[in-house]
């Protein structure tokens, strides 16, 4: 595939992220800040690469990524690491809670305005049994940081949980978060609770 703009790198990331919605041509062209057509363009790009499917709702036409397709997870999870790469600082800040089968997300208003914001907001999926050793090099993080981090550390059957009952917090963080590493294990994380 050709190399994309930055509207449908947006629009497959809001896609991909607020997994919980369902978007039409109307609601996602609100979402990016350009026309119905412009984003049916992008739509209709999309479907036809099988990245997207689409499902009838009334007279609307909503869209999903296609996450059972190998391509469209590869293409979000590479769009995942490529909005991390904006967030360098941050990456290396908690480069030493990354191991295998580890995501670490930020989120809250540090993402937004570091100056402003009254602490670093993390979120952490780990396996049973790590939460010590997170937590010992959250602790060690925050000697050289200005600013507190608020941490919630969770297993992927908690975030399967949380997400699956709706709650609307841990929905809030993933529809904005960055995911700074596990980008491919996230994808695989979602794929388990979205459905068109």
């Amino acid at each position: 595939m050709a190399a994309l703009t930055q509207k449908e790198k947006e629009a497959l990331l809001i896609l991909f992220k607020d997994f919980s919605s369902y978007y039409n041509a109307n609601s996602l062209c609100k979402s990016l800040g350009i026309s119905r057509v412009g984003t049916m363009k992008i739509l209709k790009k999309f479907h036809k690469k099988n990245v997207l499917i689409n499902r009838q709702i009334g007279k609307s036409i909503v869209y999903k990524i296609n996450l059972e397709d190998d391509y469209a997870g590869k293409l979000i999870s590479f769009l995942l690491a490529d909005e991390a790469q904006n967030f360098k600082r941050w990456k290396d800040e908690f480069k030493d809670i990354f191991k295998k089968d580890r995501i670490v997300m930020l989120y809250g208003s540090s993402i937004k305005n570091y100056e402003k914001a009254s602490d670093i907001d993390i979120m952490v999926i780990i396996k049973k049994g790590e939460y010590k050793e997170v937590k010992k090099i959250l602790g060690q993080r925050q000697v050289f940081l200005t600013k507190p981090i608020h941490s919630i550390e969770l297993t992927i059957k908690d975030l399967l949980n949380n997400l699956e009952k709706k709650q609307k917090a841990i929905i809030d963080i993933v529809k904005n978060a960055i995911v700074l590493y596990g980008q491919e294990k996230y994808v695989e994380i979602i794929k388990n609770v979205t459905s068109i």
